[in-house]
């Protein structure tokens, strides 16, 4: 048999065996760790990410403070607003 013809079989054949393989829990395994190898070679663009995270984070913070300075200062306003609004005691008025 010439060698041609024995590459052209080991292809065929190998073919749908690597088509099995790569759609198998496996060959999902190993597609997964090959994208983690070539997103660790990208760790400048993780520490952007982690640096933007960071800002937003501390954003985020003062946001919730003046959030709650906010409502301390509503809940000052009504409890006066309260006091303010009521009626003096009643009586008859002098006629």
């Amino acid at each position: 048999m010439p060698l041609a013809v024995v590459v052209i079989a080991v292809i065929v054949l190998m073919i749908p065996i690597l088509a099995i393989v790569l759609d198998s829990d496996l060959g999902k395994a190993l597609a997964r760790r090959l994208e983690r190898g070539i997103s660790r070679g990208g760790s400048e663009h993780v520490h952007e990410r982690l640096v933007y995270l960071e800002s937003e984070l501390e954003r985020l913070g003062k946001d919730v403070e003046r959030l709650e300075e906010e409502g301390q200062f509503l809940q000052k306003l009504l409890g006066e607003r309260s006091d303010a609004g009521a009626l003096p005691p009643g009586g008859r008025p002098d006629s």
